[in-house]
């Protein structure tokens, strides 16, 4: 028997402009049974959200020409039918309270700090789209 997997046909966005942490992200969440789309910048993320209509979006914040700040920003000016509530998690190298206030207030629903482990990384995703399922 298969053991159950906590992100079980979950489609998750991930915005990360660095490759060997957006093959990490994809290969621990494919492994627990998420369906991933990786994108490498905001710019690739806005062109497929709303056809995707991911269950939840990780993006990396310190990425070059649109940060994942203004990527949010954008996504949640979005109607909701085309992705605007998607819930989201802001994954980011720095982990002060003042950067995980920012990202919260521009419409993430929580804040990662990098590196993250894959059994953290899973059970956040996991939670954070218990507590969001619209």
């Amino acid at each position: 028997m298969q053991p159950s997997l906590a992100l079980d046909s979950l489609n998750i966005l991930i915005v990360e402009d660095d490759d060997d942490i957006r093959f990490f992200l994809t290969t621990v969440l494919e492994a627990d049974g998420a369906i991933i789309v990786a994108v490498p910048s905001a710019a690739a993320a806005l062109e497929v959200v709303s056809q995707l209509q991911p269950d939840i979006l990780i993006s990396d914040i310190g990425m070059p020409g649109e940060d994942g700040y203004t990527l949010i920003r954008k996504i949640r000016a979005l109607k909701p039918d085309m992705g605007g509530k998607v819930p989201a998690i802001a994954l980011t190298a720095y982990g002060d309270s003042e950067s995980r206030i920012r990202a919260l207030e521009a419409g993430f629903q929580t804040h990662v700090s990098k590196p993250v482990f894959p059994e953290e990384l899973v059970e956040i995703v996991a939670d954070l789209f218990a507590s969001c399922n619209w």
